[in-house]
């Protein structure tokens, strides 16, 4: 009887292609710089699936972090050297957290990452000497994603934990979550800055595209493919989330290219793909499978531009402003 073989259960990758930089990100990094430095609490706030939280996650490089945490404890390990730069934790709290957990939970992380951080620079650093645990801690900036969750008790208790430690702050949130804050003037007076995430620029929409369709296998002409992106652009407002599924779509509709190669060079050009019906079929059926899936998405979402007896134009088509 033979040994059956092993079957490895892989889950699926997050996302479809990694985290592109792009415009919006790199304000995000010289709000949180600004936050970092200053030392004051920061809010971020906007519609949801513009990319906060990928932004959040790439500056404080919370994969690393997550892979660290399971191996922190073995001798060979060293803290990669993106935590040691970033000196950030990041927190995400539970819908139905209590301040006790809230407090529990973000000390740890943050002391955790200062005493890993305080090893680099001194070996024989001891986290339970008296004279160590009243030195401040290394991380110097902890953000809190979807800080809208969090009620009046758990906003207490961030402004008490901002106060004794004295590091910078970021709360993300949903819209409005600037409004919320002021109502509590405590907290509210500690407020140095405040970060709008905007949608996605125009500019950066074929570099993505392109990042895209190169983990589908697709052929990208920045040239042939510009109504192609200018169409996303306006269909999606610049949701990051959006065009995510978008392109997940597409690459489950078609695998072939979806524009239109550039011409040849050689002196005989080969057959182009397009030539062929089931080509154009599948391409055609690709196109329209966007176009359809965008607009009844952007008709769901809304994203807070259609009105009560607005023409069709107003929901993202191509009567859209």
């Amino acid at each position: 009887m033979t040994e059956p073989d092993l079957v490895i259960d892989r889950r699926p990758p997050l996302r479809l292609a990694n985290f592109q930089i792009t415009k919006q990100h790199r304000r995000f990094v010289e709000f949180a710089d600004a936050v970092r430095r200053h030392r004051y609490v920061g809010v971020c706030y906007r519609a949801p699936g513009l990319g906060k939280t990928l932004s959040a996650r790439t500056y404080t490089a919370s994969a690393d972090w997550e892979r660290w945490v399971s191996r922190r404890y073995s001798t060979e390990s060293t803290l990669p050297a993106s935590l040691l730069a970033s000196r950030t934790a990041m927190f995400t709290p539970e819908v139905a957290i209590t301040a006790r957990q809230l407090h529990n939970e973000v000390s740890t992380r943050v002391f955790v990452l200062g005493a890993d951080i305080e090893r680099c620079f001194n070996p024989d650093w001891d986290p339970f000497d008296e004279p160590a645990l009243e030195n401040e801690t290394r991380t110097e900036l902890l953000i809190i994603d979807e800080a809208d969750r969090l009620k009046t008790n758990e906003l207490e208790q961030l402004q008490d934990f901002f106060d004794r430690t004295e590091i910078g702050m970021v709360l993300i949130g949903m819209p409005g979550f600037d409004r919320q804050l002021a109502r509590y003037p405590q907290l509210y007076n500690r407020i140095g800055f405040a970060h709008q995430y905007r949608p996605l620029d125009p500019e950066d929409t074929p570099e993505i595209l392109e990042h895209y369709w190169q983990q589908l296998g697709i052929t990208f002409d920045p040239v042939s493919c510009a109504e192609t992106a200018n169409t996303v652009t306006r269909t999606t407002g610049g949701n990051f989330r959006l065009n995510e599924r978008i392109m997940s779509q597409v690459g489950r509709s078609s695998t072939s290219t979806i524009c239109t190669p550039s011409a040849q060079t050689s002196s005989k050009p080969p057959a182009s793909p397009w030539s062929s019906a089931p080509d154009r079929t599948a391409r055609y059926r690709a196109r329209n499978t966007l176009n359809k899936w965008f607009w009844l998405k952007f008709r769901e979402a809304g994203a807070g531009r259609s009105r009560r007896g607005s023409t069709p134009g107003s929901c993202g088509g191509p009567g859209a402003r």
